[in-house]
């Protein structure tokens, strides 16, 4: 029978003593409850305060509208498949397409250079950084706090209604939000191959092209066409405004109350989505990510 004030015995009644300390500590020590039901509270108490806060005109809010949302339900079941009809829907997506991929082509070509100097990655002195960076930065916010569809007013104001001012109000914002992006894409890499590169003596230029790039082009490759799936959601909405497309099609269809004609339409734009969104997936497998 072993004794217990023998060293082993001692040691044992130390552990057990240690484990029992450690279980209050993390009984005592359950992390408390924080203030996530008193701010849902608030927010809830926001959102009620300003819905009250509404003064909607009488008459303002058509009270047929659900009346109007049924009809449309309704509609569905009979939708127009006539060939002239569907005819239209092809040539307004095609239209829409043009000016996705105009926009976003336009987008990339500002984009692209404006992700390297937002990211620093070639201004490697304090002197050139800041002010290279710091601009570059303050431009493309500029660029990207107006709406698409405010810079599409503009453009329209501008050139009239003419192709250019859809892609313009596509793709001048779009550039600056992709520089944005991909420039912290391109900041956010591993630093292993870049330590290894850099010791090797290669300059920022190589250091960007032969590491960062290859790190983050799958993230860059599913961002631009992620980017390129609003577009083409954006080049819709951009066609009411008289630039012609899905959108425009689809504003003449409900001022003429033909709810059947705008399912097709509607099914159009999601297919589209749909195909970038399986495209995307496919690139960012074949380039690994």
């Amino acid at each position: 029978m072993t004794d217990q004030h023998t060293p082993s015995g001692e040691a044992a009644r130390t552990g057990v003593g240690d484990a029992a300390v450690e279980s209050a500590n993390l009984v005592t020590a359950r992390p408390r409850p924080g203030p996530r039901p008193l701010l849902a509270l608030l927010l809830a108490a926001a959102v009620l305060a300003s819905l009250l806060a509404l003064d909607a005109p009488e008459g303002l809010l058509d009270r047929g509208g659900l009346r109007v949302a049924g009809d449309m339900l309704a509609s569905a079941l009979s939708p127009e498949l006539s060939p002239a009809f569907l005819a239209v829907v092809a040539e307004a997506t095609l239209l829409t397409l043009a000016y996705a991929v105009a926009g976003i082509s336009v987008a990339l070509l500002l984009g692209l250079p404006g992700a390297v100097l937002v990211s620093g990655t070639l201004a490697h002195r304090t002197l050139t950084r800041l002010p290279l960076v710091g601009g570059s930065r303050g431009v493309f916010a500029t660029l990207r706090a107006p709406h698409e569809l405010v810079w599409g007013v503009l453009f329209v104001q501008v050139v009239g209604f003419h192709p250019l001012a859809g892609i313009l109000a596509i793709g001048l914002p779009y550039a600056a939000i992709i520089a944005r992006v991909l420039g912290e894409r391109l900041q956010d890499v591993p630093q292993g191959p870049l330590a290894a590169l850099r010791s090797a003596g290669a300059s920022p230029a190589q250091v960007l092209w032969y590491a960062r790039v290859p790190a983050a082009l799958p993230d860059m490759i599913g961002y631009v066409l992620y980017r390129f799936e609003c577009a083409v959601r954006v080049s819709a909405v951009l066609s009411v405004i008289g630039l012609g497309g899905i959108g425009h099609q689809l504003e003449l269809v409900l001022y003429d109350l033909r709810y059947e004609a705008m399912w097709p339409l509607l099914a159009a734009l999601v297919l589209v989505i749909v195909a970038i969104d399986r495209l995307s997936a496919r690139l960012r497998r074949a380039v690994g990510a």
